[in-house]
């Protein structure tokens, strides 16, 4: 049977793993490039993730805001033999966010608004800015380049669509109702002396302007006023963005782990994702118990009767965990139907290098597969 991930590769030119912080999604995006390099097709993987985790499973030293690609030599350390480049990217906000405002401001506003302390917020702290800025540089990256497959790792998220809702957060933040309401003389007029704001008989304003000061008030108008006619480039883009992600050469991998609180998220994640529409290739479940052999029960009892009794501990506890790994699994399978689920397990050591990641990649693929995987159903 053909893997569903191998289906989704030969048919996508964008794959974007989602779920929540911590269930391996970096690590994941990692594979499925690396995957379809050996494959024969190219690939981009571009990730936030500030642990730099990605840098060093692909055998480089860091990541920057520009494509690198993977040395032949990387690879042929780790016995590999890539069919097709591979490239990887750690996108920076700041930096993203500096380069969005430099294209698409006009020259006499693109210092005004990159020097003030609101677009610092906007770029650095403001809710939904990291979100936002994986997809502008997804959207820039498939109309710029040419790379045959874009593995977008998206930012570890708290609620389940928070890279869908990212773009009408910003433009909420443009638009603010209240902020347009104070400052619209000033905006109209076109100037911001605080003559136009009325302090003297608006109780709004100068409420304001008592717990943020004059200064404050002025600045926000300022940035108001420049950034003001940016505002209908953010919504032509939020509708590429909606797009791009709603074509069919678009398919999303969620990554979740086995235990309940993860298990959880995914069915309330997978909800989301099928309500708006998107295309969900595979969900993997990372880092599953596997079940003890039976060959290695008989072998255990062979032991002395001190190390059995440690040895017979340690199983006894895998055992557990691996059961209820199938439990939450099976659950999972059925909320989710008819997606079909991949099983990674839980390997001895980390997932740090090529040679980790192609194991892992067969399991993704199908080469491998767990006993959960089929007790599971």
């Amino acid at each position: 049977m053909t893997s569903p991930l191998r289906k989704a590769l030969e048919g996508s030119s964008v794959l974007v793993t989602v779920g929540s912080g911590g269930v391996g999604k970096t690590t994941v995006a990692a594979t499925l490039a690396l995957r379809a390099a050996m494959e024969g097709k190219g690939s981009l993987v571009v990730t936030i993730d500030p642990a730099k985790r990605l840098a060093n499973s692909l055998g480089l030293s860091a990541l920057g805001n520009t494509e690198a690609r993977i040395p032949d030599a990387t690879f042929a350390a780790a016995g590999l033999g890539p069919q097709a480049p591979m490239h990887a990217m750690m996108l920076d906000m700041k930096r993203t966010w500096d380069e969005l405002i430099e294209r698409r401001a006009p020259p006499d506003k693109r210092e005004k608004i990159l020097n003030t302390r609101f677009y610092q917020a906007l770029s650095t702290a403001l809710a939904g800015s990291q979100e936002y800025v994986a997809m502008e540089k997804l959207c820039e990256l498939r109309a710029e380049r040419d790379y045959p497959l874009v593995v977008l790792d998206t930012p570890p998220t708290a609620h389940a669509l928070d890279f869908l809702d990212a773009p009408s957060r910003i433009l909420d933040f443009l638009d603010n109702d209240a902020a347009k309401w104070l400052l619209t003389p000033a905006l109209a007029a076109g100037k911001v002396g605080l003559r136009l704001f009325n302090l003297g008989g608006s109780y709004v304003a100068k409420t304001i302007a008592r717990f943020t000061g004059t200064e404050t008030l002025q600045q926000l108008a300022d940035f108001m006023l420049n950034i003001s006619g940016l505002n209908e480039g953010f919504r032509e883009r939020a509708h590429e963005t909606r797009a791009l992600l709603e074509a069919p050469t678009t398919s999303f991998v969620l990554v979740t782990g086995p235990m309940p609180e993860r298990l959880d998220e995914a069915i309330f994640f997978h909800t989301l994702l099928a309500q708006n529409k998107l295309n969900v290739a595979a969900i993997v479940v990372n880092r599953v118990h596997s079940p003890v052999p039976d060959a290695l029960w008989p072998q255990v009892a062979r032991l002395p009767q001190e190390l059995l009794r440690k040895f017979e501990k340690t199983l006894k506890e895998n055992e557990h965990l691996a059961t209820q790994d199938a439990r939450g699994i099976a659950r999972l399978r059925e909320a989710c139907a008819p997606t079909p689920l991949v099983l990674v397990p839980r390997f001895e050591r980390d997932v740090h290098d090529l040679r980790m990641l192609w194991e892992t990649s067969r399991y993704l693929w199908g080469d491998a597969r767990l006993q959960t995987d089929e007790a599971a159903g």
